[in-house]
């Protein structure tokens, strides 16, 4: 029983984005850099806002409930606001290593479009947040399944918030980057519900819906498009075939 549980914690948490790592960015080894350069830069912003949450634990009455309560909601809105601003220095960092990649090729355009770079990193954001979610249920291998169905949704809408994220940099839509971030501390913040498991899991898999939506209208998706790609004959707008624009 320990096992399939293990198993099936890790399959559900996990199996939708290693399907999508393994179809879109494990062929392109610029991909494979970026990704894993996202996940750095959400462990960093792990490390900061543990490293205030900690300090401020130890100079905090450890003995007043309300006090720790408090504490632990200000960790998890610091935590959202670092991934954030670190998302918004990776995505400036991307920008001026995509002019550099473009000042050294030969080609007139980039060599991984905007796009492409707001799904990649995304992806890294939430595969490092997933692995942070579950690690404990994994080793303990006892935890409820809806841990791993949480964190399965906590890694997409990281893919989905990167992409809306990018965009809204790209077009300075500033009330997008309010959107995005409210619903970021929105989805951490119903965490606490836990372990009422019901009332977490339906509006983070609403929002989830929600910006997965957003997200695919960002990318330039439609219904037209959506269908030819469901049925293999638009190869463009299959990522692992997409050319920058």
């Amino acid at each position: 029983m320990t096992a399939s549980v293990f198993f099936g914690c890790t399959f559900i948490a996990f199996g939708p984005a290693i399907a999508l790592f393994v179809f879109t960015i494990a062929r392109d080894p610029l991909r494979v850099i970026f990704l894993i350069a996202g996940a750095f830069f959400w462990l960093v912003s792990l490390l900061l806002s543990s490293l205030v949450w900690f300090i401020s634990v130890q100079i905090s009455n450890k003995e007043s409930a309300t006090q720790q309560k408090g504490l632990l909601i200000f960790g998890v809105v610091l935590s959202v606001l670092l991934q954030e601003l670190f998302r918004f220095g990776y995505y400036k960092l991307l920008k001026k290593a995509n002019e550099g990649l473009l000042a050294l090729s030969q080609e007139e355009t980039m060599p991984i479009s905007i796009r492409q770079l707001a799904y990649v990193s995304g992806l890294g954001f939430g595969f490092m947040s997933g692995a942070f979610s579950v690690v404990n249920i994994l080793a303990d291998s006892v935890g409820p399944g809806t841990v791993a169905f949480m964190t399965m949704a906590i890694i997409l809408l990281h893919m989905f918030w990167g992409v809306v994220f990018f965009d809204a940099c790209e077009k300075r839509r500033w009330w997008c980057l309010v959107v995005v971030i409210a619903s970021h501390l929105l989805v951490s913040c119903v965490t606490f519900q836990n372990p009422y498991y019901v009332r977490s899991l339906v509006p983070t898999y609403i929002i989830m819906f929600l910006m997965g939506v957003w997200a695919f209208c960002c990318a330039g998706g439609s219904l037209r498009n959506l269908k030819l790609c469901i049925t293999c004959k638009d190869k463009d707008f299959l990522l692992a075939n997409h050319r920058p624009r």
